[in-house]
């Protein structure tokens, strides 16, 4: 079994952490300062030490720094939250940064992945439904909380966030997390999807239904069935595939299109959108009565810039990955960490993933950067550039006036720009194609 230090000077902590590493298969030991972990580390090595950032008698940090146990793993725990006290933790290795009040969810998943990790084995999907969302702000931990509430039930859920927040991984929580996680979960893109052909997509057709209809085919709410269905981009629904899908939700049933025969729909939706739900119901992009059936229990997804110190651990969580894959050992520089701390991230989680891979490409050992350095960089990817556009003009004139200006400022590489503008690969080609753009930028590149 896997040997668990805890030092903390709260023994209420201790004893709270101690009983849920116990439940997770680890043997435990106590410390209240600095003092008593030496003496607990000469008695057993520990394979993981929970360790507070501010002991009695002196400074967590420090007390592992000078610490030579290269094959055990730190955990930090902190009352204090910081952008410098993040920088020093996960620079001196700490592979989690927990904020008390510890989130019971949060530590399990810790301990479990740990464990799984110290044993070589991989952590079953069902020990920590929010494996992949990475972070341990507030506004992630109160998400959770939501998320476990809502779970076990079958309300539908509407997520509400901005491009890039991670609402595809709060769908797929919800699903892991819940009694049908054994079942399929299906993300669709509604935006993405030729409107001529959603409806075929989402409920399935006949044989002969229509031009190329060669042979029968199953819908996403058929090949979803007794798990959950995604669906994103929601207001890019026509008006007539919306009323289709609220006699769905209300009835329970749908028909495959050419066909009067209907199908139980034993599916769970939950459905996202990156606009105001209100105002799109005010544009005549939603209906009303659509959205309050989606959003029986609705969810939005916190902007990257309200989430503290979780910018760090996701860059670091990024470049890790990067690592293992290229089997390096590229760090970030003090000057990195700071400026992505201070950037407000309008892209949120994507473009931070995009800029640690970019400055991963570039970098030969260290990553370096500071404030001006790091907005250059963002700013010539075309965040920042500005077009004109005349009030009175019709919206779908102004967003192909954005969509292809932004297609420029990236030099014709579609994936960034789709990337940039917040919409699926997908989405931008059919965008292209209704403009009779699609063929205007040269193909050639592999960074398509």
């Amino acid at each position: 079994m896997p040997h668990l230090l805890i030092t903390d000077d709260e023994a209420s902590i201790r004893d709270l952490i101690a009983d849920i590493a116990s439940d997770e298969g680890y043997t435990v030991a106590h410390a209240a300062d600095i003092r008593q972990a030496r003496i607990q580390i000469e008695r057993q090595k520990p394979d993981v030490i929970l360790l507070d950032m501010q002991l009695p008698d002196g400074d967590g940090i420090e007390f592992w720094s000078n610490l030579e146990l290269p094959d055990t793993q730190v955990v930090f725990i902190t009352g204090y939250s910081s952008v410098d006290s993040a920088i020093k933790a996960l620079r001196c290795g700490a592979v989690d940064y927990l904020l008390k009040p510890v989130s019971l969810r949060r530590l399990r998943g810790v301990l479990a992945e740990l464990k799984a990790l110290l044993q070589k084995q991989p952590t079953p999907g069902s020990t920590d439904c929010f494996a992949r969302m990475v972070g341990n702000s507030r506004a992630m931990q109160l998400l959770c909380a939501h998320i476990e509430k809502v779970a076990p039930t079958q309300a539908t859920v509407l997520l509400v966030g901005e491009s890039g927040t991670g609402k595809e991984l709060a769908a797929e929580a919800i699903h892991l997390a819940s009694p049908r996680h054994q079942k399929p979960f299906m993300p669709v893109n509604c935006g993405a999807i030729s409107p001529n052909l959603i409806e075929s997509e989402l409920f399935g057709h006949e044989k002969g239904s229509f031009t190329g209809a060669d042979r029968q085919h199953k819908g996403y709410f058929e090949r979803a069935s007794g798990g959950t269905l995604f669906l994103d981009e929601i207001t890019e629904m026509s008006m007539e595939l919306q009323v289709r899908l609220l006699r769905v939700l209300e009835t329970g049933r749908f028909m495959r299109v050419g066909t009067h025969e209907e199908i139980a729909a034993d599916v769970r939706v939950v459905a996202a959108t990156n606009r105001n739900p209100e105002q799109a119901v005010a544009n005549g992009t939603l209906r009303e009565d659509l959205y309050h059936r989606l959003s029986v229990f609705p969810l939005e997804l916190p902007p990257l810039r309200d989430r503290d110190t979780d910018v760090l651990i996701l860059a670091e969580h990024f470049l890790n990955k990067l690592n293992v894959e290229g089997k390096t050992k590229k760090t970030f520089s003090p000057a990195a960490l700071k400026a992505m701390s201070d950037y407000s991230w309008p892209g949120n989680i994507r473009e931070l993933r995009n800029f640690v891979y970019r400055s991963y490409i570039l970098a030969d050992t260290v990553i370096h950067g500071d404030f001006n350095t790091f907005e250059l960089e963002s700013h010539s990817a075309g965040w920042g550039s500005e077009i004109m556009v005349p009030v009175g003009v019709p919206l779908a004139d102004a967003n192909k006036q954005l969509i292809l200006a932004t297609l420029k400022q990236c030099g014709g590489v579609k994936k960034a720009a789709a990337e940039m503008l917040g919409i699926s690969l997908k989405t931008l080609y059919n965008r292209l194609e209704e403009y009779g753009a699609a063929g205007d930028v040269d193909e050639s590149s592999s960074f398509r």
